[in-house]
């Protein structure tokens, strides 16, 4: 693939570049660069998830290395109770490899790493407290503040928390680290401080985040924001019918966001139209091939939300269902989230 259409790949929903300049000089460089993003092993992976296993796809396709850390010690230092990591663990690492098998995607150069594999060792420690000694309070809470749940009686782990990020990149041998915006302040920490424990900075890269059903940020742990990757076709149906969509608004629209980020990226890679099944009294069937189409039928009230959430409904169950099949381990979720 040329440089120009990896460059395309690579920046399609995309928020912000740090530095884009040296994304250009990588991708000129270096034959195989390599991305990582971290998810800490808290909440069910829900339906949100899907927009960066699509941006991590486009990484495959685009000739890069990728990984995908999933972030056990992290998970405990975000309020994950230490006798159930490993399950969750367990459960990220099965069901995550569905959601890319579900989208078509090859997995031959994706590689899930396992937090404390490596965060647990002598010189990963002693860096954390070199960098600790670097890092004040204030710097440490900021960068924090976005990914960490907050309290009123905040824990050091929050603190540690960043450092152990910055930390990732270089531990895990990275050109790249890729996070949603939420994640911006805690990726500028990394870049700022790495150097101060001896590592070169990375290129961070960020995507936008898909608001939940509520109109607010999808969360794992607001139960009406979200759809559970293994939630049933009539419990998908109940939730997107509840969402916020109100006729002609498009900001905080999850439903149509979901459209944009997820939906129609596969689409476009597949050479699908999207089909809105309407009765002929009320305009008949409508077809889009782009989501501004969509966007725009939207806020000019041609499409009722009634219609979008009917559609979102079909399509996120088709999403799903291989990974609703596939998935049959009960036992396993009711080890990782036993309330």
């Amino acid at each position: 693939m040329e440089l120009k259409k990896r460059l395309e790949l690579i920046k399609r929903n995309t928020i912000e570049i740090i530095k884009e300049e040296e994304l250009n000089e990588l991708l000129k460089t270096k034959k195989q660069p390599s991305v990582y993003l971290g998810t800490a092993t808290t909440g069910k992976p829900h339906i949100g998830y899907f927009l960066w296993v699509l941006k991590l796809a486009d990484f495959l396709k685009a000739g890069f290395k990728v990984k995908l850390l999933l972030a056990d010690i992290h998970g405990a230092l975000d309020n994950t109770p230490w006798n159930i990591l490993d399950y969750r663990y367990k459960y990220y690492s099965k069901i995550i490899p569905l959601m890319f098998k579900a989208i078509g995607t090859n997995i031959s150069k994706f590689e899930i790493v396992k937090g404390s594999d490596f965060q647990l060792k002598k010189d990963y420690i002693l860096d954390i407290l070199k960098m600790s000694s670097y890092t004040s309070v204030s710097d440490a809470k900021r960068a924090a503040s976005e990914v960490v749940k907050q309290s009123d009686n905040p824990k050091i782990s929050g603190l540690i928390y960043p450092i152990m990020q910055a930390l990732d990149e270089e531990y895990l041998k990275v050109d790249m680290q890729y996070g949603g915006i939420d994640q911006r302040k805690i990726l500028m920490f990394a870049r700022e401080n790495l150097p101060k424990v001896g590592y070169k900075p990375r290129i961070e890269f960020m995507t936008p985040l898909i608001p939940g059903l509520t109109g607010s940020k999808m969360s794992a742990s607001e139960e009406s924001s979200k759809i559970d990757l293994l939630d049933d076709q009539e419990t998908v149906e109940r939730k997107v019918n509840a969402a916020f969509c109100p006729e002609g608004e498009i900001e905080n629209n999850g439903v149509l966001a979901f459209f944009k980020y997820v939906i129609f990226t596969l689409n476009n890679d597949q050479g699908k139209i999207l089909l809105i099944e309407r009765p002929s009294k009320f305009g008949g069937n409508a077809k889009y091939k782009e989501y501004l189409d969509l966007e725009k039928d939207f806020k000019n009230k041609k499409i009722h939300p009634l219609d979008l959430k009917k559609t979102l409904a079909r399509e996120i169950n088709m999403l799903l269902e291989p990974i609703r099949k596939e998935f049959k381990d009960l036992d396993l979720i009711k080890k990782a989230y036993p309330n």
